[in-house]
Order: structure tokens, then sequence, then C-alpha cells
């Protein structure tokens, strides 16, 4: 994950690597890295810019465990969490 500190609320961006062969593999992943943001954006900084890049272990991940491992990398990132 990149981010940056921004004036406006937080936004995500996914990018998802090449080493995914097939178009439908980078669809999925960046489906499953969407939906996992959505389930854990409250542990988001308020302010932030966000570019999370999917690697091909988002595809045989357990989503649980992939929605905790990104919980835990969004609650890494300093800054005042905004109340949702």
């Amino acid at each position: 994950m990149l981010w940056r500190e921004a004036a406006e609320p937080t936004r995500a961006g996914f990018a998802v690597s090449r080493q995914l062969k097939t178009a439908v593999q980078r669809n999925r992943a960046r489906r499953r890295l969407r939906e996992a943001y959505r389930a854990s954006r409250d542990a988001a900084p308020a302010h932030a810019a966000l570019v999370i890049v999917g690697r091909p272990a988002v595809l045989t991940e357990p989503f649980g465990a992939l929605t905790a491992q990104l919980r835990g990398a969004l609650a890494a990132i300093p800054g005042a969490r905004a109340l949702r």
C-alpha cells in the first residue's frame, strides 16, 4: 500500500500487477481488494490518498485474512480517523 496525506477526504485507488497473467485474474483481484477495503475503511485515516497494490496472493488468500491484513495496514497509517 502506498499513501500520502491529503486535504480532501480519503480516497483509494487499486492497482494490480501484470504478474496475474489474464485480465480475468486481474479484474477478480481488483474486485476482492475493493470489497476488502469497503469492509475495513473505518480503519483508514480521515484525510489520505491511498493506492492499494494487488499481488498474486490476493486470489488465493481467504477473504477474512485479506480484510484483516488490509485493516492492519490501514491502522498503521498515522492520522486522525473519521467517525463513521
